[in-house]
């Protein structure tokens, strides 16, 4: 994903308005160039919004801050005389760290909690628990994600500087959350990481960084820069996941990446990685590029190009592939987005090829309501699968958002068609 240049659908959107997170290291923070702390990825970026990064922003509300930060009513920026409140990030309240002072400096720590219930299993799923897809538990209220995450962002603005991210969830993604790369029992792939029920523990993300000037280098086990959707609850419009993004994309990687702000419009990205989904270990010897670049391509439109290419242990089996994804990202209008993405996948030699067209719509209504479609065609080999989903975000607090969706999946070889429907929660803190 790419930094958007166009940001007034996020000044628009205040519902989805700006979000304190780490330096690029998954696909949706790609929007952030040179580890920029507004990622404004999708309307609804806003959900994942650490509640204390909420209740410093609020605590800026006051006639010595120069701008009012979402919340906060218009009256709180007015005759400003340019102080600002000691211990905040900037003079919008943004950048608080959970300690006191600039997160760029400082650690945060936050999470969230994601439940949620389907009538169904997701294609391609057809059995309970059997890594098929994401929400492959139906018929009753689960846990998907309960997650608690450390930083400190590496700002490089002022000369080098330092940061580091872990992650820890549990829940019945664990499963899908794990580096399953990995042979079974090395870092949290099985063993005493699974427990029963089909939850378990995951440690997604170790990563530490460095950051300089327009260079930014990562270390460590940390997502993947692939693709538009991400494993992070928060960070998606939708319950459900697209068959390409479960199907024909890693996850996570371990291994070194780095980031050079090229411009204000384009970033580049270059490193080398254990193969895919592995962690601190790999299967089958995984060894493979990652990198790309994305760009400004006007005034309301970026255009990202991802790919991975090698070893990708488990997943080519240790054959050589190469993957991408290719993603137009379009502000139509102020409060309507349009995402195109296709993915490619080919192990040499294996026949194991695939190939996905999606297309995301998704309008914000009003600063509690976005309604979203997602539209996708995968191709796995000779077989071609399809499903329409529509889905309402519903925020009637800022650290709690509702996902109902339907989805209609059809001409697939297990089931053929099926309508499913799902409903989640999510409240951050």
């Amino acid at each position: 994903m790419i930094r958007r240049s166009w940001t007034s659908l996020c000044a628009s959107a205040a519902l989805f308005g700006s979000m304190a997170t780490s330096a690029v290291g998954i696909a949706g923070e790609v929007y952030n160039a040179a580890g920029a702390s507004d990622r404004c990825q999708q309307i609804f970026a806003d959900n994942s919004d650490p509640l204390t990064i909420q209740l410093a922003s609020m605590s800026c509300c006051k006639e010595s801050s120069c701008c009012a930060p979402a919340g906060c009513s218009e009256s709180a920026s007015s005759g400003c005389s340019g102080d600002i409140l000691a211990g905040c990030g900037d003079e919008c309240g943004e950048g608080c760290g959970l300690f006191g002072g600039n997160s760029g400096g400082e650690i945060t720590v936050g999470g969230w909690v994601q439940m949620g219930y389907h009538s169904g299993f997701t294609p391609r799923s057809t059995a309970r628990g059997d890594a098929g897809a994401f929400n492959n538990s139906p018929h009753r209220v689960n846990l998907h994600q309960g997650w608690l995450y450390a930083e400190k962002i590496a700002d490089g603005s002022e000369g080098l500087d330092w940061g580091f991210r872990m992650d820890a969830m549990y829940g019945i993604d664990a499963g899908d959350t794990q580096s399953f790369g990995n042979p079974a029992g090395s870092w949290d792939n099985g063993g005493k990481f699974t427990k029963g029920a089909d939850y378990g523990f995951a440690i997604p993300q170790l990563y530490a960084e460095l950051a300089s000037g327009d260079w930014s280098f990562k270390a460590g086990h940390f997502y993947t820069l692939v693709g538009y959707e991400v494993v992070t609850a928060p960070d998606n419009f939708f319950y459900s996941h697209a068959l390409t993004m479960f199907n024909t994309e890693p996850f996570t990687h371990t291994g070194v990446l780095a980031t050079y702000a090229a411009s204000d419009d384009t970033t580049i990205y270059a490193g080398w990685t254990a193969g895919w989904d592995s962690g601190f270990d790999s299967v089958a010897g995984g060894s493979s590029f990652l990198g790309g670049f994305s760009t400004s391509v006007s005034d309301n439109a970026t255009f990202t190009y991802i790919s991975t290419a090698g070893n990708f242990g488990l997943r080519s089996g240790g054959a050589n592939g190469y993957s991408h994804s290719l993603l137009l990202d379009i502000a139509l209008q102020e409060d309507l987005n349009l995402v195109l993405q296709s993915d490619m996948l080919d192990i040499r030699d294996t026949g194991d090829d695939q190939l996905g067209i999606n297309t995301y719509l998704i309008k914000s209504i009003s600063e509690k309501l976005g309604v979203g479609v997602r539209s996708e065609w995968w191709k796995n080999g000779g077989t071609s699968q399809y499903a329409v989903t529509t889905g309402v975000n519903i925020k009637p607090m800022d650290n709690l958002i509702v996902r109902p969706e339907i989805r209609y999946d059809w001409d697939d070889p297990n089931v053929g068609a099926q309508t499913t429907f799902g409903v989640d929660a999510i409240v951050t803190f």
